[in-house]
């Protein structure tokens, strides 16, 4: 008898864990994560070869960077008691990584250089890389670190533009999950009526 309570209360304890609280903050395991520390990565090593100290754009772009990665990373952690949170901070990533390429479309155009068009053949081999799901910072790093600005910004460009398009399927996906789930609210209410049908004694 004491041995089917302590069972019982086992199942009631792992269904209410399961029920509203999902695994969550599993960050490094997301492409958009992946994806935008190599931009960051990237712009800060651009900046630092680059621009000047002293110039507002080193910083602005470093801090859009930051910015999207560090609220792919907060938006993670939040996932767990607030989509709501999550949606939110995953879209300020997006925001943040928007801004980027135009500065890097500055920087360009200021000096009399051109943004690759889609068909341009470095273009190609970009995509090409970026479907290597093992794909790093070592994947690019040659393009990045190019000793020709021109390179450099566009393959930045290009690795910009990839993460926003992941963010934006990211967010599409998470607005779909909160309409089909709900949020912790619901999930918690979910669970406590699970939890009741347990309890209550079958009829024989």
């Amino acid at each position: 008898m004491e041995r089917t309570k302590r069972t019982q209360g086992a199942e009631r304890a792992t269904t209410r864990a399961r029920g509203f609280l999902p695994t969550h903050g599993g960050y490094k395991n997301l492409l958009t994560y992946q994806k935008a520390q190599i931009v960051y990565d990237g712009t800060v090593r651009f900046c630092e070869r680059f621009l000047q100290k002293r110039d507002r754009t080193f910083d602005q772009m470093i801090q859009a960077a930051r910015s999207g990665k560090q609220n792919i990373i907060e938006g993670s952690q939040a996932s767990g008691t607030s989509k709501e949170t999550e949606i939110k901070l995953t879209n300020v990533a997006r925001a943040s990584l928007e801004e980027l390429p135009e500065d890097y479309r500055d920087f360009l155009r200021l000096r009399g250089l051109t943004e690759w068009p889609k068909d341009h053949r470095y273009t190609r081999r970009l995509r090409e890389l970026n479907r290597d799901p093992n794909a790093n910072y070592a994947t690019f790093q040659k393009g990045i670190e190019h000793p020709d600005p021109a390179i450099a910004a566009n393959v930045m460009i290009g690795m910009i533009k990839l993460t926003n398009y992941l963010l934006a399927r990211q967010l599409r996906r998470l607005e779909q999950d909160f309409l089909n789930e709900g949020g912790l609210r619901e999930r918690m209410t979910r669970a406590r009526l699970a939890a009741r049908l347990q309890q209550a004694p079958k009829r024989i």
